[in-house]
């Protein structure tokens, strides 16, 4: 998960929002998620390269 997306401040200026905000943390605890296998190769790309993997293509 990004980082920005989790330190992200909001405010809820509405109390049926902020109900269905609290429920939906409640929900999600305790809950776990899954392990992904990936079905294909993977490979990390940074910065220029991803410039060259476009070019190709």
């Amino acid at each position: 998960m990004a980082t920005k997306s989790i330190l992200k401040s909001i405010d809820i200026k509405d109390r049926r929002l902020c109900r269905q905000f609290v429920n939906a943390l409640k929900n999600a605890k305790g809950k776990r998620s899954i392990t992904v296998e990936m079905s294909k190769p993977v490979r990390e790309v940074h910065g220029k390269d991803i410039k060259t993997l476009f070019e190709n293509n």
